[in-house]
């Protein structure tokens, strides 16, 4: 089949959530032996390169423009009551070239890499012409307008009122895509059931979970004797939920934690730490990394990984790919959402700061039943997660279509 991905961003290297969902997908579809044409904006030139290696390696073709700037770009989206998501990743001449594409060829399915893609759909001059129509899938991942209510509900004046707009208007946008689209997916079951009772009830909107690549993130050859604790959190460090958690984890645990194991250590590694994460960086016992070309080496030195999410929305890959190295975890119950995960034997769940101190010492006082807990987090990633097993419904859904 002519497949057309829709990618909000390059999706690569595949580095960050969405990045890394969206390459399994084009990737799972390429080794299927799809022809895959990519169309992403971008804001630096310095992508190109990347757009270029998926070209030689997973794509028949790949398509960029270079998006205005990001002001402009919001204002666009005020004067026009448009949700800034939306606006945000619209680009007039790479809806120029997807016309022209679609003009040109005979596309069997577009599959939208979030929601702002389908802003691309809806202004398609050459969509609603074609007599064959291509299937029409949308990949949410999350419930965008959800996460937004969530900004809004833990943010002061003025930006809760900036992201009340967000959230209404998206939530009015996805219940627009459900209606135009074929088929919808949500990370999880229980994004699922949030959709449904928060957007709109609909038979159209299925889960696609998360996979992992377990040659990528495996536990070490021989594990690191810290000589003292070593915790962990990984993730992009400007994003609001992994700004919170890791502040909150800070202000709330660390100290207690510091009390009884003075020598203990908190590494944040992830790229584009905002000013105050990079400000914890003064803490001797908190080292704030930046970018990193591997995250990799990250999860083998520590000793303990750490998700205390209080704003998040779908599967978090960071969590996955500390189970795949056999670290165990302590996370918030909303940082396991969506992984079929079970309490006290892949993952340890705490609710409040003294729930995750106590379980930070028991780890420590019991260096074996952390490794129980860290391998049977590896077992179940190897189980039940690969990206083949996650990304079945789309096979599924491809094949059905063909043999109409």
């Amino acid at each position: 089949m002519n497949i057309v991905i829709l990618s909000q961003r390059v999706p690569f290297p595949p580095n960050k959530g969405e990045k890394i969902r969206t390459f399994n997908q084009l990737k799972y579809l390429s080794e299927l032996g799809h022809q895959i044409h990519l169309f992403s904006p971008h804001e630096d030139k310095t992508e190109i390169e990347y757009f270029d290696t998926l070209n030689k390696l997973l794509c028949q073709t790949v398509t960029t423009s270079r998006l205005k700037p990001r002001a402009l770009r919001l204002l666009t989206g005020l004067a026009k009551n448009q949700s800034l998501s939306v606006a945000n990743f619209y680009d007039s001449t790479l809806q120029q070239y997807l016309d022209e594409f679609l003009l040109a060829n005979n596309i069997d399915a577009i599959l939208c890499g979030a929601s702002s893609m389908a802003e691309y759909i809806f202004k398609s001059s050459v969509l609603k012409t074609l007599n064959n129509k291509p299937l029409l899938i949308m990949d949410f991942m999350d419930v965008d307008s959800d996460k937004w209510g969530q900004y809004r509900q833990s943010s002061s004046f003025p930006m809760n009122i900036v992201y009340a707009r967000e959230q209404r208007l998206l939530s009015k946008y996805e219940k627009q895509i459900v209606a135009c689209f074929d088929t919808c997916y949500l990370i999880a079951q229980a994004e699922v059931d949030l959709f449904n009772q928060r957007v709109i009830k609909s038979e159209k909107v299925h889960v696609m979970g998360n996979g992992l690549d377990t040659t990528s993130f495996y536990p070490p050859h021989k594990k690191i004797l810290n000589t003292a604790p070593v915790f962990l959190f990984t993730g992009v460090m400007d994003y609001k939920p992994n700004e919170d958690a890791v502040i909150w984890f800070v202000k709330e645990c660390w100290p207690a934690i510091i009390a009884k194991h003075a020598k203990a250590k908190f590494i944040v590694a992830g790229m584009n730490p905002s000013a105050d994460i990079q400000k914890l960086g003064n803490n001797k016992n908190i080292e704030v990394t930046g970018f990193v070309e591997d995250i990799l080496p990250y999860y083998h030195q520590a000793d303990i990984f750490v998700a205390p999410f209080r704003l998040a929305r779908g599967v978090q890959n960071k969590v996955l790919q500390a189970f795949s190295c056999a670290l165990p975890v302590i996370s918030t119950p909303m940082g396991a959402e969506g992984i079929s995960c079970i309490a006290n034997e892949h993952i340890l769940i705490a609710s409040t700061p003294n729930e995750f101190i106590c379980y930070v010492n028991m780890l420590i006082n019991q260096p074996e039943q952390a490794k129980i807990i860290g391998a049977n987090a590896r077992q179940l990633i190897a189980k039940s997660y690969s990206w083949q097993g996650q990304l079945q419904p789309l096979n599924q859904l491809l094949s059905a279509t063909q043999k109409i």
